[in-house]
């Protein structure tokens, strides 16, 4: 046959029936109707979940799972839900492709279609009322307001969960916070006050939060009442964890949890120290999105934590100031129990002991309109919310008592292991106090001491400016005030001046 012939023979390219790019069957040019790609299935078997965003713009859709809602990221977990509803379709599986387009949709219309709704982690609040997520298969929640506490089954805000995340017990009434004391090896009842002051906090969705920071020799189990009080607020597949390596590892675990512990504290680096302070009490940090060189993530959430360690590892004052310190009592050699024998006593009264916690914060939304405080301390927040659920536990004035010795304590303690502070309150007591420049200071410090060294001053006047700085709040508890920057004579030289007040 001649070429020209056979060249008519073959068909038309666009008269050739292409797949579609979901992997459909082929289809005829002159076809009216086709069926659904199997990124429509997916969109529509999607249809009747309600999609939104937050205000970072996360994508979130809430589903319906064997009777009861989900909230999943349209980035996360929406990919397994989709694959589970379009099997049990009858469907079988679907491609990647038809998988990401349809993902992709969604989360479209999540971000600018949806309403804006806060996404909360652990604890919640609306209208006056907090919400405790317990983390169970059903997604129940335990609300409370200034009448009591009950299990809702479809709370009115939204949690979102992590793999990691383990279920809090069913609280129960008629327990007793003092149920928890025979698992605390604390000193003192002041000591045992702040303890469940700092759990009435951690059960706020919001800071500024204190950290609990327990002291101790080998043998107290630091680490195990860390686990125990992360328990109950927060249980996690892994309570308790080294510190993280940067900014990028903190702001992950602080975004993955409501309580954030860390076990066998030797030191803390001056960044971390800074990175701490900020999730405890605010003031965000930017870190590099992966793989991105310009976009950054910000973070900016405050969560409750525990940090301990053998003893003395918060030595920088603005860290100290956030902070519970406590030293915690060796056990006896007769009074030890084995792991086993200690969770399964711990078990028996967890449910009881976090129902008298929700009664006590029902009863500090009471009062806490009406709370005042004579001074407000550092984290005055935080004292107010345990003074106004004081009541439920104590006699009036047991927290205001306890919180302000353990903060004069922690006052004179990092002002005694800090040689700048040390030095700066003996100059304090010379007639007139003292006033140079910082150079000058730095040389009067370091001439204090046999090896300036070995006493690890700061390196530069800049530096010394900026302890001093970071001192001032515990110097002037102390009865000492520091004034830096002041500007003096005609060429304006910054000056130090320090004064017993």
């Amino acid at each position: 046959m001649p070429t020209d012939i056979l060249a008519l023979a073959e068909p038309c390219p666009s008269a050739v029936a292409e797949p579609d790019a979901d992997g459909d069957k082929p289809r005829g040019k002159g076809k009216r109707s086709r069926d659904p790609s199997q990124a429509e299935q997916l969109l529509e078997l999607a249809a009747g979940a309600e999609l939104f965003h937050n205000a970072d713009g996360e994508t979130f859709a809430d589903v319906h799972v064997s009777g009861h809602r989900e909230t999943i990221a349209v980035a996360g977990g929406l990919r397994a839900w989709l694959r589970r509803e379009y099997h049990n379709a009858g469907h079988g599986a679907p491609n990647e492709d038809a998988l990401q387009s349809a993902l992709s949709t969604l989360g479209s219309r999540a971000e600018f279609d949806g309403p804006e709704r806060r996404v909360f982690y652990r604890v919640g609040e609306l209208d006056g009322r907090l919400y405790l997520d317990l983390g169970d298969p059903t997604w129940r929640s335990v609300e409370v307001d200034p009448d009591g506490w009950r299990i809702v089954a479809t709370p009115p805000v939204r949690f979102r969960r992590v793999r990691s995340m383990h279920a809090l017990p069913v609280p129960t009434r008629g327990g007793s916070i003092e149920d928890l004391r025979r698992f605390v090896n604390v000193r003192s009842d002041d000591d045992w006050t702040l303890v469940v002051a700092w759990l009435l906090a951690a059960l706020r969705p919001t800071g500024p939060y204190p950290m609990l920071v327990l002291n101790g020799e080998q043998g107290t189990a630091k680490s195990t009442l860390t686990r125990l009080l992360r328990s109950l607020v927060d249980p996690f597949k892994a309570p308790v964890r080294a510190f993280p390596r940067d900014e990028r590892d903190l702001a992950v675990s602080a975004d993955n949890a409501h309580v954030l512990a860390f076990d066998n504290v030797s030191a803390v680096n001056p960044w971390l120290s800074d990175a701490l302070c900020r999730v405890s009490t605010g003031g965000g940090f930017a870190v590099r999105e992966h793989y991105k060189d310009r976009d950054e993530a910000i973070f900016d959430a405050m969560r409750p934590m525990i940090l301990n360690g053998i003893d003395g590892f918060v030595t920088r004052a603005d860290l100290a100031d956030r902070a519970i310190v406590l030293t915690l009592e060796p056990i006896a050699e007769g009074a030890r129990l084995t792991e086993a024998e200690l969770w399964a006593g711990f078990e028996d009264v967890r449910p009881g002991i976090l129902g008298a916690l929700l009664d006590a914060v029902a009863t500090g939304l009471r009062n806490l309109p009406s709370i005042r405080l004579a001074t407000l301390p550092r984290m005055a927040d935080f004292a107010l919310w345990a003074t106004a659920c004081e009541p439920a536990l104590w006699p009036p004035g047991t927290f205001e008592r306890a919180y302000s010795g353990n903060r004069a304590g922690t006052v004179e303690s990092t002002l005694d292991g800090d040689p700048v502070a040390a030095g700066v309150r003996k100059l304090a007591q010379q007639p007139g106090g003292w006033e140079g420049t910082a150079t000058e200071l730095l040389a009067t410090l370091a001439a204090t001491f046999p090896d300036p060294r070995a006493a690890n001053l700061p390196k530069s006047p800049r530096g010394l400016a900026d302890k001093l700085r970071r001192l001032a709040p515990f110097l002037r508890a102390a009865g000492v005030g520091v004034e830096t920057g002041l500007r003096v004579g005609a060429a304006r030289t910054r000056m130090v001046r320090i004064a017993a007040l």
